[in-house]
């Protein structure tokens, strides 16, 4: 039998969702100095121990978005299952960067996914992204870090995509991906084989989109170059259906089924992550605004 952890608090899953105590939720305390103003998040700095967490501070704008990478450093981010950042992951000229090497999806030793290692509920996500010619990458939120123990004792990370909802980024000229699926619902800033972005109006690769999530109550709307382009609704019958006709049905895989379905676990919140698809792709400026 196959024993499943994720961190959201301290959660089990054993053919439900069943909250087990500790992990008590960090509170958000905005403070000001006289250069700027930031805010204090608490960052988990281990996987699947909510308890082992420190408090940095972030950059606040006047419109209440944080700024959760700073274009020098890896601050507050760390790999998916992981304490460290990857080596494949750099930053190049103000930008968070994959250095892939086209060997497919998580492959590379030093590769793998990463996370911003703190967890939001209701928020706005907005970000610029770019890609190499026939680049494939994603953002990840809403995310957990699963864990699964075969009968035999052994452990391994789960991949965060079963976990999380995608936004999908994509060179759509030039990779295969972009004529996968169904009604070009794996192209740029689509809901990851789930639903198409409408109107499509990426940039070619090589140049810069701007790329929006927004998450409230249920509702997720996503952004592509200034246009809603997609929009859901999570935790409800329709949310199910979409599940059941993608390939995260329960028939086709019923862990993954399960956890979108419950997305975010009780707290419904969960981290935002960067997706390594072994592709050349930067993201820049990336800000989180908390939806109260």
């Amino acid at each position: 039998m196959k024993k499943l952890f994720y961190s959201i608090g301290c959660v089990m899953i054993a053919g439900a969702l069943v909250a087990c105590g500790g992990g008590k939720k960090a509170d958000t305390n905005k403070e000001e100095s006289k250069d700027a103003e930031t805010v204090q998040l608490a960052i988990n700095t281990q996987p699947l121990k909510d308890s082992v967490k420190v408090e940095e501070s972030f950059a606040v704008d006047k419109d209440g978005y944080i700024s959760i990478f700073d274009g020098t450093s890896f601050k507050g981010w760390r790999g998916y299952g992981k304490d460290a950042i990857p080596g494949k992951w750099i930053i190049d000229e103000g930008a968070i960067k994959f250095n892939g090497t086209g060997g497919g999806e998580a492959q590379e030793k030093d590769g793998g996914d990463i996370i911003f290692a703190h967890k939001f509920k209701n928020f706005e996500l907005t970000f610029e992204w770019k890609v190499a010619k026939g680049s494939n990458s994603g953002v990840f939120f809403l995310a957990q870090e699963v864990e699964s123990t075969d009968d035999k004792g052994n452990k391994k990370m789960e991949p965060i995509y079963i976990s999380s909802p995608e936004y999908q980024i994509l060179d759509n000229a030039n990779h295969p991906d972009a004529k996968m699926g169904k009604d070009n619902n794996r192209q740029s800033a689509s809901l990851y084989d789930m639903i198409p972005a409408v109107p499509q109006n990426s940039k070619p690769f090589g140049e810069w989109n701007t790329g929006k999530i927004m998450v409230y109550k249920g509702t997720v709307v996503h952004g592509q170059n200034g246009e809603n382009v997609v929009e859901y609704h999570l935790w409800t019958p329709q949310w199910t259906e979409l599940l059941q006709a993608s390939k995260f049905s329960e028939a086709k895989w019923p862990l993954a089924f399960q956890l979108l379905n419950n997305l975010g676990g009780p707290e419904r919140e969960g981290y935002i992550g960067l997706q390594d698809h072994g592709d050349d792709v930067w993201f820049r400026n990336i800000k989180v605004k908390i939806l109260d």
